[in-house]
């Protein structure tokens, strides 16, 4: 089992180094783009060992989670655009497509939150959003709620409880994350399927 006095020197050296920020900001963007690995596994013990960062570490991981969300929101208009005949094809056709882009348009911001806040890939928002034509600016803002909720949650909770935390999310992340999935998975169902 991992444990947070194992990775001390690490955290300590990446904290005193002065790219600390600039590479969180990479890791944000990438966690957001590609990887699916959350990035809460750096951020809590990284706030849990340097408290008096951790306003700065959920800023900067907000930031470059903004930066990659909008690059994935383009991405996913560059789709329609380029292979849009050949994808609303596959996905059921105009009339679906134009169905499906209503119901995004009246439930979207809400979807966009959502997705932001439970720990599940962003990916599908941004690109979901892109592709639909849905306005820019509102999907900035619906991410930085749902994001902000997140890790600025986060920087609370380790701030409220301190040693603990890491304990509690350790424990609680993976039935909430199901939990959440499960949850948005229903929403998502009925909001723009049945």
């Amino acid at each position: 089992m991992w444990k947070l006095s194992s990775a001390s020197d690490w955290l300590d050296r990446l904290n005193h180094s002065r790219h600390a920020m600039l590479w969180l900001f990479i890791a944000s963007m990438l966690e957001t783009l590609l990887i699916p690995i959350p990035i809460e596994i750096v951020l809590i013990p990284w706030m849990l060992r340097h408290p008096e960062r951790r306003w700065r570490v959920a800023a900067v991981a907000l930031a470059g989670n903004l930066t990659a969300a909008l690059l994935g929101f383009y991405l996913g208009a560059y789709a329609l655009a380029a292979w849009g005949d050949g994808l609303i094809g596959f996905f059921g056709g105009q009339q679906a497509f134009e169905s499906f882009q209503q119901r995004f348009s009246e439930q979207g911001f809400l979807a966009i939150m959502l997705i932001g806040i439970v720990p599940i890939p962003f990916q599908s928002a941004m690109l979901v959003a892109g592709a639909s034509g849905y306005p820019v600016a509102l999907f900035l803002l619906a991410a930085l709620i749902g994001r902000g909720v997140r890790y600025f949650g986060l920087a609370a909770l380790v701030a409220l409880v301190e040693d603990q935390a890491l304990a509690l999310w350790q424990r609680y992340s993976r039935p909430l994350g199901v939990i959440g999935l499960a949850l948005t998975g229903v929403w998502l169902w009925q909001a723009f399927i049945a």
